[in-house]
């Protein structure tokens, strides 16, 4: 289905404009959430991967590979309006379902951090540089989503390497815990069967 058939259905109309006020509200609330966590104590706990090698700053390799990444997803999904309105919604969900692992688990970022500057997320945040964002990895889940929506084999086996790859990287850079990282792939493929049986019963 093409965007003009697409937005010649009403519910489809109604449907994005829900989505996308949803995505700004989530958004927005993630911005005071974040300023939140920064400001929260949290725990430590030893990560038996982690110390295992010294840290290694490769905040441009990741940057690199989040951003074509999510540009190439967006040419990507544009061309199908369905699958790109599930991508909204499937972000919005993980987001919301990040905010509430955050603060069910308050952490302290590794003590052998190497900062990693995201402007995207400090964007959202204080524009001070953010640490505790921590459970789950939002990188990794939001790569995953990419991995998990592509259809086209090629896309889809490079935003599965992309995925691997960024879930190395910050673990390089010590800058989650290996556990943040694994839970990511877990919370999001749930987010995508929750959302996929939600659409289908509000479908029949």
């Amino acid at each position: 289905m093409n965007w003009k058939d697409f937005i010649s259905v009403k519910r489809n109309r109604i449907e994005l404009a829900i989505t996308v006020v949803l995505l700004a509200l989530i958004l927005f609330s993630f911005t005071n959430f974040l300023n939140f966590v920064e400001e929260r104590p949290g725990v430590f706990f030893t990560d038996p991967v982690l110390i295992l090698f010294d840290p290694v700053d490769l905040t441009w390799l990741t940057f690199a590979l989040i951003y074509i990444s999510l540009l190439t997803a967006v040419v990507s999904f544009s061309l199908k309006p369905e699958r790109l309105l599930f991508a909204i919604q499937l972000y919005t969900l993980m987001v919301c379902v990040r905010i509430a692992a955050m603060y069910l688990l308050p952490l302290e970022p590794p003590a052998t951090l190497r900062i990693l500057n995201d402007p995207f997320v400090e964007f959202f945040g204080t524009g001070q540089t953010l640490t505790k964002d921590l459970f789950f990895s939002g990188h990794t889940a939001t790569l995953f989503i990419f991995f998990l929506l592509e259809d086209k084999k090629l896309l889809k086996l490079i935003f599965f390497v992309c995925t691997i790859s960024v879930a190395v990287t910050v673990l390089l850079q010590h800058v989650h815990y290996t556990i943040d990282v694994f839970a990511a792939v877990f919370f999001t493929y749930a987010c995508y069967v929750l959302l996929k049986q939600i659409k289908t019963t509000l479908n029949k």
